[in-house]
């Protein structure tokens, strides 16, 4: 990011930031004043400068006036995207994400630390942000699209990704466990844990959207045939994997840890299916209600509905 010829006045002090919560750029700040315009893109001129392939020479404007900051796409090839939205104008609000490229800029209010305020009223003038890594040029590719999910939860991203139609594989990190999402034209194709080669690709997705913190990376796009592909959209994998997830979460109050055959055994187990049966025996081996939904092949809600249902019928009870 090289920050160029905006110099809002000298007194007068920044009211917004634009963080940079993605990208090569990630943790830099740029300082957004009252009467202030920002024109972002690639060319050298310009008043911030991306210098990547996916960023037109003049991408976007962000502007500051009378306390409302408006942003304009002008004209560029790839698109301007507003909390996953493509635009051509709006307004933007504090919080709200924008994505150019690959860089996410999230709209924060200005910092009070005089050292902070001081720090980004350098940056319209010309200085280095102090966040920049220290020996890093603005010329410098990054190798991905990276960030963390504290800043950007996975449904934004999912949103994102799949309204700007991106391609390649998200890779995610929580808590010493990793998954990826295979994207083609923003559409989900598949999804795994990295070791756990078991599990579907809906219920590995359905897991995922219980993430809230970790870290995320774009990698590129993996051509290969994957057994057990899907073909979802974001919005489907949204709308179902909520529902799902609220439900489970009830029905997980009604649920013991470990389970155990309620004898003597009044119903005939001959009237199980074979689904049944082989949950009954998953049921019996697991030492927790988490390792009988690790050992279920189907997704997890519908694995707890069918463990409460024998429950209820007289064939388990709590340990």
């Amino acid at each position: 990011m090289v920050p160029r010829h905006a110099q809002p006045d000298a007194n007068n002090e920044p009211r917004f930031a634009l963080r940079f919560i993605s990208g090569k750029y990630q943790g830099g700040e740029y300082p957004l004043a009252e009467g202030q315009e920002i024109v972002i893109g690639r060319s050298s001129e310009l008043d911030m400068v991306l210098v990547e392939e996916m960023v037109s020479r003049k991408h976007a404007r962000i502007a500051l006036t009378d306390g409302t900051i408006s942003i304009e796409d002008l004209g560029s090839t790839n698109g301007t995207f507003v909390n996953g939205e493509k635009v051509q104008q709006g307004t933007l609000r504090e919080g709200d994400r924008v994505l150019i490229g690959t860089n996410i800029l999230k709209v924060v209010a200005a910092p009070q630390d005089a050292e902070a305020r001081a720090n980004l009223k350098a940056m319209a003038v010309g200085r280095v942000t102090s966040r920049q890594q220290p020996g890093t040029r603005a010329t410098e590719e990054a190798p991905r699209m990276s960030g963390n999910l504290e800043e950007i939860p996975l449904p934004d991203l999912l949103q994102l990704f799949g309204t700007s139609r991106k391609a390649g594989v998200l890779v995610l990190r929580s808590s010493g466990r990793e998954g990826r999402i295979y994207l083609n034209d923003g559409r989900i194709r598949f999804a795994e844990f990295v070791g756990s080669p078991g599990v579907p690709p809906l219920k590995a997705l359905y897991r995922m959207l219980t993430w809230s913190t970790g870290s995320f990376a774009l990698d590129p796009p993996d051509k290969r045939e994957l057994e057990g592909a899907i073909d979802v959209s974001a919005q489907e994998v949204l709308m179902e994997g909520f529902r799902q997830i609220d439900e489970l979460a009830q029905l997980r109050t009604r649920l013991p840890g470990r389970m155990v055959l309620k004898l003597p055994l009044s119903p005939q187990l001959r009237d199980l299916t074979g689904d049944e049966l082989d949950l009954l025996q998953a049921a019996l081996s697991a030492d927790s209600l988490d390792a009988f939904l690790d050992a279920s092949t189907g997704a997890d809600l519908e694995a707890a509905q069918a463990l409460h249902s024998l429950m209820q019928r007289g064939y388990l009870k709590p340990a």
